[in-house]
C-alpha cells in the first residue's frame, strides 16, 4: 500500500480541515486501483506548523520509471516529474494570537493528491470493453486490428455492443468471423456489465467516453480512449502504436484523471384520473362518478459525465426555471435555459455558453445561463458538495425540457425535480503523460486556446523614440 502525506484542506461547509494521513487503494471496476506499488510520500511546506520548513522527504527514493503517462514534454529531454501537490498549501488553522479554527473531527474526509494517482491492479485484468463509434467506417480496420490484438496476443475476454457487430463490413467479412465468436456482447438498458469489465478502451471521439459513462451507475473501470473521432478534447491517445501503449496500461502505472460524475435525481409526477362515487345515485338511477386525479412520483437517477442542460425546448417563450441550492432559492433563470456541468464539461457545451473552463482536478460544480434575459447573470462556480435542485417556476408560460449528456432528453412539468450533487462514482481517465500537460494540450491543440497573431519587438531606432 502507499503512504501519502496529506495537507489539511478545509470543508467549506463545517469549518474543518482534512487531515494527514494514510490513503487506502480505492477500487475502479474489478480489478483495479490507484495505487502504485512503490512507496512515495508527497508533502508540502506547510505540513507542519512552520510555514518556512521545507519537506526535507519529498519525492526521495522514488524510482524513476518511464511509461506513456509519464512520458518527456514534446520538445524536452528530461522526464516529467512533479514536486508538488496539485492541491494548494495546507492552511494555518490560527488567526492572530487568540483565533483559531474549531475542529470537528465528524467533517474529516480524506483526498489524494491528484498528481499521484496512478493505475495499478490488484489482480491482472481479463476482461476489457470495446466501444466504437457507430456508422462509421474509417473506424472498422481499427476496431479489427485492436481485438485481434486484445483476444489472440493478450488472450483477453472482449465486450462488444450488438449493434457494433451489426455493422455490414463485419458481418460480411468472413476473416473476422473466428475472433468475433469470441465476444461476449450486450445490449444498453438491458444487460448490466458493470461488474465483468476490468477496463475500457473507447474508440472514437469525446462522445465514445460520455457513452462509456453512461453504461456505469456505479464504479467505473479505468477507460482509455483513442482520439479516431472529430474533436477529441477526452482522447489524448494516438492509434498508430496501440500495441505499446495497450500493452503498457494491462500492466500497469499509468496515470490517472479522476472525471467527477454528476449524480442526478429526476422526480416526476404524474396525474391519474380516479373515479369516486359521490351524492350516492343520480335521479335516473346511474351512478354519479366524480374524476379526481391522483398523484404518484416516479424516480430516475443518471450519472452525468458533461452536463446537465435544461432549457425551453420547442416553445417560443423564456424558459422560467428556479435554482435552489441546498433548499434555499438562489435564482430563477429566464432566458433559453441552464447549463449544470462538472469541470470536465466545462470545455463542452458551458465553455461556448461563455463559460470558464476548469481543470478536471479542480472539485466544482458549475452554473451557466444559456441566453439569459440579463446583462448581469454570469456563470459561477459553486463547491463539489452541494446539491442544486431545478423546478419550473410556478408563473411559467411553458414546459421544460432536460438532457444528461445531450441523451435521455424529456419533458419537465410543473411539479417536477431535477436534483443534482457531485457523484461518489468517477470516471478514471487513463492520461497520456499526466493531467496537468494532457489537459493544456487539448486545450492547445482542440481549442485552439489563446491562438494570436505575436505582436512585433520594437526595433532599435523606434525604442530610442520613446
Amino acid at each position: 500500500m502507499l503512504h501519502f502525506c496529506f495537507c489539511h484542506t478545509m470543508d467549506p461547509t463545517k469549518g474543518s480541515y482534512f487531515s494527514r494521513m494514510e490513503l487506502e487503494p480505492e477500487a475502479f471496476g474489478p480489478a483495479g486501483d490507484d495505487t502504485n506499488s512503490e512507496s512515495t510520500c508527497y508533502q508540502c511546506s506547510t505540513c507542519r506548523a512552520d510555514e518556512e520548513r521545507s519537506c526535507a522527504n519529498s519525492m526521495r527514493g522514488r524510482t524513476k520509471t518511464r511509461s506513456l503517462s509519464a512520458s518527456p514534454a514534446m520538445g524536452s529531454t528530461k522526464e516529467f516529474r512533479r514536486t508538488r501537490s496539485l492541491h494548494g498549501p495546507c492552511p494555518v488553522t490560527t488567526f492572530g494570537p487568540k483565533a483559531c479554527m474549531l475542529q470537528n473531527p465528524k467533517t474529516i474526509m480524506h483526498i489524494q493528491d491528484p498528481a499521484s494517482q496512478r493505475l495499478t491492479w490488484n489482480k491482472p485484468p481479463k476482461s476489457v470493453l470495446v466501444i466504437k463509434k457507430i456508422r462509421d467506417a474509417s473506424l472498422l480496420q481499427p476496431f479489427k486490428d485492436l481485438c485481434i490484438y486484445l483476444t489472440e496476443v493478450n488472450n483477453m475476454i472482449v465486450y462488444v455492443e450488438k449493434k457494433v457487430l451489426e455493422d455490414p463490413a463485419i458481418v460480411n467479412d468472413d476473416s473476422f468471423g473466428p475472433v468475433k465468436k469470441k465476444f461476449c456482447t450486450f445490449s444498453e438498458d438491458y444487460d448490466d456489465i458493470s461488474n465483468q469489465i476490468d477496463f475500457i478502451i473507447c474508440l472514437g471521439g469525446d462522445g465514445t467516453l460520455l457513452y462509456a459513462s453512461s453504461l456505469f451507475p456505479g464504479s467505473v473501470p479505468p477507460v482509455m480512449a483513442f482520439h479516431l473521432g472529430s474533436l477529441g478534447f477526452l482522447t489524448p491517445f494516438n492509434f498508430e502504436n496501440f500495441q505499446s501503449q495497450v500493452t503498457q496500461v494491462i500492466e500497469g502505472n499509468a496515470a490517472l484523471v479522476l472525471r467527477s460524475r454528476l449524480k442526478v435525481k429526476v422526480v416526476k409526477e404524474h396525474r391519474e384520473k380516479k373515479a369516486v362515487i359521490q351524492n350516492g345515485i343520480e335521479e335516473n338511477g346511474m351512478l354519479s362518478p366524480s374524476l379526481e386525479k391522483e398523484v404518484f412520483k416516479q424516480a430516475i437517477q443518471y450519472q452525468v459525465l458533461n452536463e446537465v442542460v435544461v432549457d425551453r425546448g420547442p416553445s417560443s417563450y423564456l424558459s422560467n426555471v428556479d435554482v435552489f441550492l441546498d433548499g434555499h432559492l438562489i435564482t430563477t433563470v429566464q432566458g433559453d435555459g441552464v447549463i449544470v456541468s462538472t469541470p470536465t464539461g466545462s470545455t463542452a457545451y458551458a465553455a461556448a455558453a461563455g463559460a470558464s473552463m476548469i481543470h478536471p482536478n479542480v472539485p466544482a460544480i458549475m452554473i451557466t445561463p444559456i441566453c439569459p434575459h440579463s446583462l448581469s447573470f454570469r456563470p459561477i462556480v459553486v463547491p463539489a458538495g452541494v446539491e442544486l435542485k431545478i423546478m419550473l417556476s410556478p408563473d411559467a408560460r411553458n414546459t421544460a425540457w432536460v438532457s444528461f449528456d445531450g441523451r435521455k432528453r424529456q419533458e419537465i412539468c410543473y411539479g417536477d425535480s431535477i436534483s443534482i450533487t457531485t457523484s461518489c462514482y468517477p470516471l478514471p481517465s487513463i492520461c497520456f503523460r499526466d493531467p496537468v500537460s494532457d489537459w493544456f494540450e487539448s486545450l492547445a491543440e482542440c481549442l485552439h486556446w489563446n491562438v494570436r497573431k505575436k505582436q512585433n519587438h520594437f526595433a532599435v531606432d523606434e525604442e530610442e523614440e520613446f
